[in-house]
C-alpha cells in the first residue's frame, strides 16, 4: 500500500491545475508532502528504516523483473526528472537501483509510464505473490 507521496525539487504540488486534471480527485485521498531536497529526504527515510530504491539506468542496476521485495520492509521508490533522471547524489544514497528493461532503439520511458510500470510490478510482488 502506498502510504505517502513525496514531491521534491521543481515538482509541482497541489493545488495545481495540471495535477488536478490528471489526479481526478486523488489529491484529496492520497497523503503527500513536499521536500525541497531529495537527498535530505532520503537520509530522513533511512533513519526511519525505509529501504530506498531509485529507478534509473546505472552500471549496477537490477532489472525490475529480478528485483526482490521483502513484504515486511517499507520501501521508498525514487523517480527522477523527466529529462535528467535521478540525480547521481541521490542514486549514491540508495540501497538499490532498479532498471526497467527496454529493447529497441529508444532507451527511456516517459516518467508517468515508468511510475505505472514500476508500481504495478511492486504491487504484484507485495500483494499477489
Amino acid at each position: 500500500m502506498i502510504e505517502k507521496i513525496y514531491l521534491c525539487g521543481i515538482t509541482a504540488t497541489p493545488p495545481n491545475k495540471e495535477i488536478h486534471k490528471t489526479a481526478l480527485g486523488s489529491t484529496e485521498s492520497v497523503t503527500w508532502e513536499y521536500a525541497e531536497d531529495v537527498t535530505t529526504l532520503i537520509n530522513k527515510l533511512k533513519q526511519e528504516d525505509v529501504k530506498i530504491v531509485a529507478i534509473e539506468q546505472t552500471e549496477n542496476s537490477v532489472m525490475l523483473q529480478e528485483f526482490k521485495v521483502n513484504k515486511e520492509e517499507k520501501l521508498a521508490v525514487i523517480f527522477g526528472n523527466e529529462v535528467k533522471g535521478v540525480q547521481q547524489t541521490a542514486v549514491n544514497l540508495c540501497d538499490a537501483v532498479i532498471e526497467i528493461p527496454q529493447f529497441g532503439t529508444k532507451h527511456s520511458l516517459n516518467i508517468s509510464v515508468s511510475v505505472g510500470v514500476v508500481l504495478w510490478d511492486l504491487f504484484k510482488k507485495m500483494k499477489l505473490g
